[in-house]
């Protein structure tokens, strides 16, 4: 039997209205790894990693679980230019769909080209699926695919931001430097070349 956490409710207890706080030592242990939340350097349980709230209401249609209402968050990355700390906000209406797990097939795509048809059909509003055991319903996984998604390809700061300099490091925004662009070595040799007049 699965351990309880703070994100699981009972089939018994649907249908429910819930709220749950998603704390910052929680996001920053889900973001770990991820590039552009690493190069900011932080200490394990920063409290400025982020933090969501999810306002849900849970029911049931025979075996199937639905969750919908709101998530609510922020979560702190680096920005892809200068690595400053970059705020990110959540703002996402989730409509999520738990199906036992027999019901989801292994593999979908060897499903489909076998011609064969496993699982339940599911409605595109509700691509949003999740497996659960039968008892329980666990939204961490849904809590914490909203963090990962949150974060774009290359945050920035601002737009406009400079980045740092290739040369010396020092952060454009800030300050400037004298560095000059390096000259590409496909065209070092023509450097000495004189035209004549």
């Amino acid at each position: 039997m699965a351990k309880a956490t703070p994100y699981q409710v009972l089939v018994r207890e649907i249908p429910t209205h819930r709220t749950f706080e998603v704390p910052p030592e929680l996001v920053g242990e889900w973001l770990k790894g991820l590039p552009m939340r690493d190069a900011l350097g932080a200490p394990e349980g920063d409290p400025q990693a982020g933090r969501g709230v999810a306002d849900l209401d849970l029911y049931a249609d025979g075996a199937h679980v639905f969750a919908a209402g709101t998530f609510h968050g922020e979560l702190m990355v680096a920005c892809s230019r200068c690595v400053n700390p970059v705020t990110l906000t959540i703002d996402e209406k989730l409509r999520v769909t738990f199906l036992p797990r027999h019901e989801i097939p292994e593999d979908a795509a060897e499903a489909d080209d076998a011609g064969e048809d496993e699982g339940a059909e599911v409605a595109e509003e509700d691509l949003d699926v999740f497996p659960f055991d039968g008892e329980r319903v666990d939204l961490e996984p849904v809590f914490r695919e909203q963090f990962v998604l949150a974060i774009p390809f290359a945050p920035l700061c601002a737009e406009t931001c400079k980045g740092l300099c290739p040369q010396c490091g020092i952060d454009r925004n800030t300050a400037s430097c004298t560095c000059e662009p390096p000259i590409d070595p496909r065209l070092a040799t023509l450097k000495g070349l004189k035209i004549p007049p």
